[in-house]
C-alpha cells in the first residue's frame, strides 16, 4: 500500500497559536529570498561541465557523510554503500542495490535533520509524494533517475531553480582552480566562487605536508623552505583565489589556538615541520602562528577569515586507513576560545578592516565565550550553528544562547556547509523557519515590534551573509 506524505506548511513553527501566526507572517517575507551560500563543499566541476548527475545513489548517498555515518553506526559496511576504499578493493557498484539498502535503513533517520532534508528533496525538488520505504524505493529511484536525465535537473538549471545568488566552494591552495577558470570564461551568469582552505600547507600534521609545501613553492615560484618565501607563497595563492572571485579563507584547525611568535621561532618551527620533526605541541604552535599570519594577510587583501575548530578529525583509525578523510568519523571536542584567540586578538582584534567568523562544535561556549567575544571585538562575528548542530534544535539553542550578548548583528546569518547540492534549499528553509519562530516568540513577548522582527528576518536570511562575506 502506497503511503503518501507531505511537508506541513507550519513545520518548525511554534505550537502556540499567537506565536505561530507571527512566524507565518515573518516567514512569508523571507521564504523566496535568494540563497546566499558563502561556505560549502560542492564540486565546481558540476557547474563547469554542467553534465547530468549519474544516478540517485551517486547524488544523494555516496557523497553524504551524514547518511553513511548513521548507517555505519548500525553495522552497515561502507563497501556496501559504494564508498571507495583507499586500497582499491572492490565495493558495491550497483546504484540500485545501494539505494535499496538505504531505504531498508531509512527508519534510522527519524528525528534527525537528515530526515527533514531528504523529505524536502524528495517532495519539493523531485516532486515525489509518497513516503520513502523499502517498498517504494525502486519507484522513487526510477523517478529521481528520470528527473536527472532531463535538462531541468542539470546542475546549472538546479542552481537557477534553487534561487541561488552565490555559492562558494572550498578548495585546496594547491588546486589550479581549472573549473573556476572555465566558469569565468563561460557565458553562464551563475556565481560560483572558490574559498581558500590552506590546511594542507599550514598544518604539519596534514598528510604529505612537506611535499605540499614544496609544491606550493613550485606553483608560486617562491622558496618555501624559508619563512619569508613561505609567507609570500601563501599570499600569492590568496591573491590568485581572489582574482577568481574568492572573498574568504577557511581554517579547519583542531583547536582555536593562536600565537604571536618572534621571527626566529617561526623560522625554527617551519624547518622542523618540513623535516617532519615537530612534536604535538610544536605542531599546535605552528598552526597557531599561521592563524595570526592569516589574519594579517586578511587585513592586507580583505579576505574574510573563517575558523572552524574543535573537530577530532578521523577519530576512527580503521575508517581512515580503509576509506580516507572525511568519511563521517569526525567527533566534536571541547574548545577554548578566550585564551586561545588572545594572541591574535591582542594584535588585530580591534582592526575594523578584519573580519573573523568563528564557528564551534562546543555548544557550551556560546554564552560563556563566543557571544561575549563577538559582543566586544570589532573583528569578530559568530558563524551559525555548524555541522552536528545544523539542526532545528541546534539553531534554536544558538539563538537563545548568543542573542542577549552578541545581538543579531554580530552574527552572519546562515550558511549550509554542505556537499549535498540538492539539500541546499532545504537547509536554508529550515534556518529561515527556525529564525522566524525565534523572532515570533520575542515579538509575542513584546520584546520586539513586528516591524523590527520583519527586518531582522530578512537580514538573517539574506543581508547579513551577503555583507559578512563581502558578496
Amino acid at each position: 500500500m502506497t503511503q503518501s506524505t507531505s511537508l506541513h506548511d507550519d513545520r518548525l513553527f511554534p505550537s502556540e497559536q499567537t506565536q505561530r501566526a507571527i512566524a507565518r507572517r515573518l516567514y512569508e517575507t523571507v521564504r523566496s529570498l535568494p540563497i546566499i551560500s558563502p561556505h560549502g563543499h560542492t564540486d565546481p566541476r558540476w557547474f563547469a561541465e554542467n553534465e547530468p548527475f549519474p544516478d540517485p545513489a551517486a547524488l544523494l548517498v555516496i557523497p553524504d557523510h551524514y547518511v553513511f555515518r548513521m548507517l555505519y553506526s548500525q553495522g552497515v559496511p561502507l563497501e556496501s554503500l559504494g564508498i571507495p576504499r583507499t586500497d582499491g578493493q572492490p565495493v558495491e557498484t550497483d546504484p540500485r542495490k545501494i539505494w535499496r539498502l538505504f531505504a531498508e535503513n531509512w527508519y534510522l533517520f527519524r528525528g534527525t535533520p537528515t530526515r527533514i532534508w531528504f523529505d524536502h528533496v524528495f517532495q519539493v525538488v523531485f516532486g515525489i509524494p509518497e513516503r520513502f520505504t523499502p517498498e517504494s524505493a525502486d519507484r522513487i529511484y526510477d523517478r529521481i533517475a528520470e528527473c536527472l536525465a532531463s535538462p531541468e535537473f542539470l546542475p546549472r538549471a538546479l542552481y537557477k531553480r534553487f534561487n541561488i545568488e552565490v555559492l562558494a566552494t572550498t578548495d585546496s591552495p594547491l588546486d589550479p582552480l581549472s573549473h573556476h577558470q572555465k566558469l569565468r570564461r563561460s557565458e553562464w551568469t551563475g556565481r560560483v566562487i572558490p574559498t581558500f582552505r590552506p590546511d594542507p600547507v599550514v598544518d604539519p600534521d596534514f598528510p604529505n605536508f612537506t611535499d605540499n609545501v614544496e609544491q606550493l613553492g613550485e606553483i608560486t615560484g617562491e622558496d618555501t623552505a624559508t619563512w619569508s618565501g613561505y609567507l609570500h607563497a601563501l599570499s600569492n595563492r590568496r591573491k590568485y583565489f581572489a582574482e577568481l572571485g574568492a572573498t574568504a579563507t577557511d581554517h579547519g584547525h583542531p583547536t582555536a589556538a593562536t600565537r604571536d611568535l618572534p621571527l626566529s621561532r617561526c623560522e625554527s618551527l617551519l624547518q622542523k615541520a618540513l623535516a617532519g620533526k615537530t612534536s604535538e605541541a610544536e605542531a599546535e604552535e605552528f598552526r597557531g602562528q599561521m592563524l595570526t599570519e592569516m589574519a594579517r594577510m586578511s587585513i592586507e587583501d580583505g579576505l574574510v577569515l573563517q575558523i572552524h575548530p574543535g573537530s577530532f578529525r578521523d577519530h576512527n583509525p580503521y575508517i581512515f586507513q580503509c576509506y580516507g578523510r572525511d568519511k563521517g568519523a569526525d567527533i566534536p571536542m571541547r574548545t577554548d576560545y578566550v585564551r586561545s584567540l588572545k594572541p591574535l586578538l591582542d594584535r588585530y582584534g580591534s582592526e575594523k578592516s578584519l573580519s573573523i567568523i568563528l564557528f564551534t562544535l562546543d555548544e557550551s561556549t556560546y554564552s560563556r565565550e563566543l557571544a561575549p567575544l563577538a559582543g566586544h571585538y570589532p573583528a569578530i562575528k559568530l558563524g551559525p550553528a555548524w555541522w552536528f548542530y545544523d539542526s532545528p534544535e541546534g539553531m534554536r539553542f544558538h539563538r537563545e544562547r548568543t542573542t542577549e550578548t552578541a545581538g543579531f548583528y554580530n552574527t552572519v546569518g546562515f550558511n549550509d556547509d554542505t556537499r549535498a547540492f540538492p539539500s541546499i534549499p532545504a537547509r536554508h528553509d529550515i534556518a529561515r523557519r527556525v529564525d522566524c519562530a525565534f523572532l515570533a516568540r520575542l515579538t509575542a513577548e513584546h520584546r520586539l515590534g513586528e516591524d523590527e522582527a520583519l527586518e531582522i528576518a530578512r537580514d538573517l536570511a539574506y543581508r547579513l551573509p551577503k555583507s559578512a562575506y563581502k558578496l
